[in-house]
């Protein structure tokens, strides 16, 4: 069997914008900032809908460190404080972290932030504590809308594999080459009576 990719895939259509998800993570990890965070796609303020009424929708977008397959965060440290599992998940080496920054700029998520206190970055890590245990990262576990689904995507038997196969799911900046481990299922379209 091939080596496992770790994924996440979140379902628009089942995001209700909670952002239970975000109190997850700070609880699971203790963070500063949020490491996932909620925004409306497509519209300036988060709890703006998008269309014009009766086809009113609220279409909110979970983000988190994307755990791309080529993470130019990675590259880009010059101490190689954030290391690539093989299983998908970029993780931090905090002895190694210097606080330098670098990696912030090069990624193109905006998913690395720095803690003043602590004098190093912090990020996502899908909770390799716990999946290194045999269970899923704590967002998906507390996820209210149930819209947020983790797995192998080299199983084809894999809930993440069969939503991605079935329904036309995207990345976010896709264009930049870096392949993301974070999918996104948006909403069906709504079928005229």
């Amino acid at each position: 069997m091939k080596n496992r990719r770790l994924v996440l895939v979140i379902d628009q259509e089942r995001c209700i914008g909670c952002e239970a998800c975000t109190v997850a993570c700070r609880i699971e990890n203790n963070t500063t900032a949020p490491w996932i965070w909620v925004e409306t796609q497509n519209a300036l303020q988060k709890d703006t809908p998008e269309g014009s009424f009766p086809e009113l929708r609220m279409n909110f977008l979970p983000q988190l460190c994307n755990h791309c397959a080529n993470p130019p965060c990675v590259d880009a440290c010059p101490q190689g404080a954030l290391i690539k599992r093989n299983d998908g998940p970029v993780v931090l080496d905090e002895t190694k972290c210097d606080g330098c920054l670098v990696c912030i700029d090069a990624c193109p998520y905006g998913a690395i932030h720095f803690n003043r206190s602590r004098k190093v970055i912090e990020k996502c890590h899908f909770c390799v504590h716990r999946i290194d245990q045999g269970l899923e990262p704590f967002c998906v576990v507390c996820c209210e809308g149930q819209a947020i689904y983790f797995g192998d995507l080299n199983d084809p038997e894999s809930m993440v594999s069969k939503i991605i196969a079935q329904r036309k799911t995207f990345q976010l900046k896709s264009e930049e080459g870096t392949d993301p481990s974070v999918y996104y299922a948006p909403p069906k379209p709504k079928r005229r009576l």
